[in-house]
């Protein structure tokens, strides 16, 4: 039997395998017929001595007698085996390949030997991208001078040791979670480099850069402050973080003397007296059992109204939220934009309609040739109601008491306003300012009267944007996003009406 020689870069994965094996596969040349080896070695993949055989050209030579198909499912597991540093990677997925193709449920079967030692590999591949995303730590290097900027970019480095050929596995999941930073991730096998738009994987070996950002102190610091001396097990923190993490993890050469001052710091803290709990979680547990605070008088200015707001304790939403977010435009304004609820964005900074939601209504707005700064923004309700999942916020729509709380503040600000049209984003806002009775999905898009005379007010009902961007770019999304742009039109038109 011809045998063929395949090399192979030391650090190739699946790209490289698979233009080689599809060649063999579609000339139905057996497992045994090739030899994998790894560039610049004397020897096969097994360690044994070989003839140099007639090589990728000898084996293209050959006539194609059939075609080649597998299943998705297969070349997702082929290409995580192929991460794996094992050199005998490229003769086991061949062998899987040419298998499956008589046999299409091969990876179904766990007790096959070849489909066992793949899947243990693959696990050592996942094991090794959640050390590296765990124990990898960046530090800033020296700014250097943009070429044709006049400003200085921060960048930062991190060094990494993996046991696998993982970097391009794992370099989207750094540029998703550090997108707005400037970084580059060095190993012994090659580099990740993000520059905020482009992801560029190189697999030129690197060595270790020497850096000092002096920002050790104040990591220890803050190591020390979270290390938690009552859950010391030594044998469980070797398991989840190997010894050979260590060199590379600047806290690491606190854990020794962190441990043998464990026990004399949790007989401290058990000795220590019971503390109240925070004064805002002693409201929100008493809320339930006290009357309703009554409304301080309203304030007869937008401002003095914006002071009242910030400490309004009328409903238990006070208690997490950052602050309490009020309107915002001139007092003079014809249209008033009335949302639901600050978001997280906006709970943090104080303003309303600052978030993704906001930044699709402000393009909105600019198609339709509104002007922002002419409008007057403001929410139904004034804080920020959320659930954690994790350190996430995640949204939760306020109920009818969070909606009726804070109606005074919404008729305080329309009487100061006096707007001739109102604007309803989504539901919330909608019962707010006409009760429960009214449905969104009977009026949305729709406007009409209320009141008569000098106090007539137009109204108009839209759909929020956060709806909006939930519904993503299918059909749907296009087409409510079109009649919300639609319905901010109607806007330019009210306000190009004379008397308007």
């Amino acid at each position: 039997m011809t045998r063929y020689v395949l090399t192979l870069e030391d650090g190739a994965t699946f790209e490289p395998w698979r233009e080689m094996a599809r060649a063999a596969l579609q000339r139905a040349v057996p497992p045994e017929a090739l030899d994998w080896r790894i560039r610049g070695g004397e020897t096969d993949l097994f360690g044994q001595i070989t003839d140099d055989g007639d090589g990728l050209e000898a084996l293209t030579a050959l006539p194609v007698v059939k075609t080649v198909t597998l299943r998705a499912s297969c070349i997702a597991l082929l290409r995580d085996l192929l991460c794996h540093s094992d050199p005998g990677r490229f003769a086991l997925a061949y062998r899987i390949a040419w298998r499956v193709q008589g046999n299409p449920h091969l990876l179904e079967v766990v007790t096959d030997a070849d489909i066992a030692r793949a899947r243990i590999m693959v696990r050592q591949n996942r094991e090794d991208c959640h050390k590296m995303a765990s124990f990898l730590r960046f530090r800033e290097e020296p700014a250097q001078q943009d070429e044709g900027q006049d400003g200085r970019r921060r960048r930062f480095l991190a060094w990494f040791e993996p046991q696998h050929h993982i970097l391009e596995r794992i370099a989207p999941f750094f540029s998703k979670r550090f997108t707005d930073m400037d970084w580059m991730i060095l190993t012994p096998s090659g580099s990740i480099r993000w520059d905020g738009k482009e992801l560029v994987c190189s697999p030129e070996p690197c060595e270790r850069p020497e850096l000092d950002d002096g920002f050790g102190e104040l990591w220890d610091t803050y190591y020390a402050s979270t290390f938690n001396p009552a859950r010391v097990r030594t044998k469980a923190m070797r398991r989840e973080m190997p010894g050979r993490y260590w060199k590379n993890l600047p806290e690491t050469r606190l854990i020794p003397q962190l441990v043998a001052g464990a026990e004399a710091r949790v007989r401290t803290m058990a000795e220590q007296e019971l503390r109240p709990a925070p004064a805002f979680h002693e409201r929100l547990r008493a809320r339930e059992q006290l009357p309703a605070e009554p409304m301080p008088d309203m304030a007869e200015t937008l401002e003095g109204q914006a002071a009242q707001v910030r400490t309004c304790t009328a409903c238990p939403l006070h208690c997490p939220a950052t602050q309490a977010v009020v309107g915002e435009g001139p007092t003079d304004a014809r249209i008033m934009v009335v949302g639901e609820q600050p978001g997280d964005q906006e709970d943090l900074a104080g303003r309303p309609f600052v978030g993704p939601a906001g930044q699709l209504l402000h393009e909105a707005l600019g198609e339709a040739g509104l002007d922002r700064g002419t409008l007057y923004l403001t929410n139904a309700v004034k804080h920020f109601r959320f659930r954690l999942q994790g350190r996430r916020r995640i949204h939760q729509s306020p109920d009818a008491g969070h909606v009726a709380a804070c109606r005074p503040w919404l008729e305080q600000e329309i009487a100061l306003i006096r707007p001739k049209l109102i604007v309803s984003l989504g539901a919330t806002a909608l019962r707010a300012l006409d009760g429960p009775g009214m449905a969104m999905a009977d009026v949305r898009g729709t406007s009409w009267t209320v009141g008569t005379g000098e106090n007539a007010v137009r109204r108009l009902a839209l759909a929020h944007p956060s709806w909006l961007l939930r519904l993503g770019d299918g059909a749907q999304g296009d087409s409510e996003r079109r009649n919300f742009g639609e319905g901010l039109s109607r806007l330019r038109e009210f306000l190009d009406q004379p008397g308007a």
